[in-house]
């Protein structure tokens, strides 16, 4: 009999790709990581994992018993909600993954919703890059991600997760009051390749878009200068340090001193938001009613 929490042991080691990373996702020893995987083995009479160096990487065994692991831990979450259901679940704490801006626009809103209409509900929100959030989710560490399309996210169909889109913004030309285009009603970015940019860290999605943008603009941005903080980019700006390509949310609020703000001619760099939480955790009551509030209060931000 294949015990179930060593299921959730392999797929962590499968995401993480070593053994101490993994370790440190679900809050165990490595040692106590590689008990599991030598009981799993032993009881599928397969070896699962191939050590190459410090990583490790899945047999075929292994790939064969990642792929029942999704199904199985995705019916347990359906089990545990409809559990939940059953016993009039309504009350108890969902922990949130979001980032800055989503937490900003979407999360606080929602926040304050659920502590109006449904008390029992309590949210517990973790601030988390958009490429941070979703491992959170998978690790068991959260229970619902706000999180971003990322190059190397999970895609759309992945068996994991349960997805659902909340909304879509622009990115806006964030320059110097002083700038030869600052003028104009709009901005190129072919008219931006010779100066200094700013941009946030790689990793961040948004760095991921701001070179993207730029690559199908005909050229590589010079960044020069980089903070994951949009208020630090902006002032950096507003100081004349450079150009940025900036989320049209994460501008709300901020003093845009000695600075312009303008959008991109053409289809504007974009970055799209939704809500994800592992697969067959989306029926449970107290996720539910989350997932519902989110959707409305971004079709909302539409409005």
């Amino acid at each position: 009999m294949i015990d179930p929490r060593r299921l959730r042991v392999l797929r962590a080691v499968a995401d993480h790709r070593t053994v101490t990373a993994a370790a440190a996702a679900l809050y165990l020893t490595p040692s106590a990581v590689s008990q599991q995987l030598a009981a799993l083995e032993q009881e599928t009479g397969h070896a699962l994992l191939d050590r190459t160096g410090r990583g490790v990487r899945l047999t075929a065994a292994g790939s064969i018993l990642l792929g029942h692991a999704h199904e199985v831990l995705a019916q347990l979450e359906r089990a545990e909600a409809e559990l939940a259901a059953y016993a009039g679940g309504a009350s108890g704490e969902v922990t949130v993954a979001a980032f800055a801006t989503g937490i900003a626009e979407v999360l606080a809103p929602v926040y304050a919703r659920l502590a109006a209409g449904r008390p029992g509900i309590r949210l517990r929100v973790r601030d988390a890059e958009g490429d941070e959030s979703l491992p959170l989710v998978l690790d068991g560490r959260a229970d619902l991600a706000l999180a971003v399309e990322y190059r190397g996210a999970p895609e759309e169909g992945d068996v994991r997760l349960s997805r659902f889109p909340l909304y879509a913004e622009p990115f806006d030309a964030v320059l110097p009051a002083a700038h030869p285009l600052a003028e104009r009603p709009d901005i190129t970015l072919q008219g931006l390749a010779d100066d200094d940019w700013i941009s946030p860290y790689p990793g961040n999605p948004c760095h991921d878009v701001t070179l993207l943008a730029c690559e199908l603009a005909g050229f590589k941005p010079q960044l020069t200068h980089q903070s994951d903080d949009f208020r630090a980019v902006v002032a950096l700006a507003g100081a004349g340090a450079g150009v940025a390509l900036v989320p049209r949310s994460a501008l709300r609020g901020i003093e845009l001193k000695d600075l312009v703000v303008r959008p991109v001619q053409g289809p504007a760099p974009t970055r799209r938001v939704f809500a994800a939480v592992r697969r067959g955790g989306e029926t449970h009551p107290l996720i539910r009613p989350v997932l519902t509030a989110l959707r409305e209060t971004a079709d909302a931000l539409g409005d």
